[in-house]
């Protein structure tokens, strides 16, 4: 072989790894992105003022559904594949029943009964406006599309399950932080719990990032199990909008 092939071996070599790491690269910044985005909504979202913490979040999804499908993620790998509702659907209504029967126990018994004294459903009408319009479409829907859908889609591509569960999973805990600062001042059952002053606000803010990170796993595990985002919305729901109407429940017949 000259050098002169040799040298031209080498240079098709070269272009050849610079394309299969492109890829990658482009993967990595996919990520990056993404993280910002969601960084950027919850700061806005709990910092700012009323009307960006209702419409923040709903836009931020969107607008990162149609970035990841322009730089090539696959419905199926966000989780919006139609070949998968069925399947999604079936595990949707196991997780519902499921949640639901707890929810309804943990709000009869009467040592977990204060838990669901949270003072934001005092009323049942407010509970039921909350339960059906403002927890799916302002928190449920887009929160799944975001991090089971647009998070996990990027996440997979580099670092596959293992990545997925882990890193998704602490950085929806982590999403939770600004929206539990007041967690235990307006639920009476956590704070005398958990203590009120600064400690049990440290406190509360910890449990409910640790909470949520270990909801995270399971709401990735029935993505992953069943391909469909209706799955893990259908149980995120169930936990927050059947949680609110127990709450304006309990609330009601303790106070009346």
């Amino acid at each position: 072989m000259t050098p002169e092939v040799q040298c031209a071996g080498a240079v098709d070599g070269e272009k050849s790894g610079a394309r299969a790491n492109r890829p990658v690269l482009h993967a990595y910044l996919d990520i990056a992105i993404v993280v910002v985005v969601l960084a950027a909504t919850n700061l806005i979202a709990h910092f700012t003022t009323a009307w960006a913490s209702i419409a923040t979040v709903p836009i931020a999804a969107v607008v990162l559904l149609v970035l990841t499908r322009r730089r090539g993620l696959g419905w199926a790998e966000l989780g919006l594949s139609p070949r998968h509702w069925r399947k999604g659907s079936l595990y949707a209504l196991a997780a519902m029943g499921l949640v639901i029967g707890v929810v309804a126990i943990g709000a009869a018994l009467p040592i977990t009964r204060p838990f669901f004294m949270a003072d934001r459903y005092a009323t049942l009408s407010g509970a039921l406006i909350a339960s059906m319009i403002v927890i799916p479409l302002q928190t449920v829907i887009p929160e799944e599309l975001a991090f089971r859908g647009v998070l996990h889609g990027t996440l997979d591509r580099v670092y596959g399950a293992r990545g997925v569960f882990a890193a998704g999973s602490l950085m929806f805990g982590l999403w939770h932080i600004a929206s539990s600062l007041g967690l235990t001042s307006g639920n009476k059952g956590l704070s005398s719990f958990l203590g009120g002053g600064v400690l049990g606000q440290v406190l509360g803010i910890l449990a409910a990032v640790v909470a949520t990170a270990a909801a995270g796993v399971v709401f990735t595990w029935l993505r992953r199990r069943s391909g469909s985002l209706i799955a893990p919305i259908a149980l995120h729901w169930s936990l927050n909008g059947a949680g609110a109407l127990a709450a304006a429940i309990v609330w009601h017949t303790t106070m009346a």
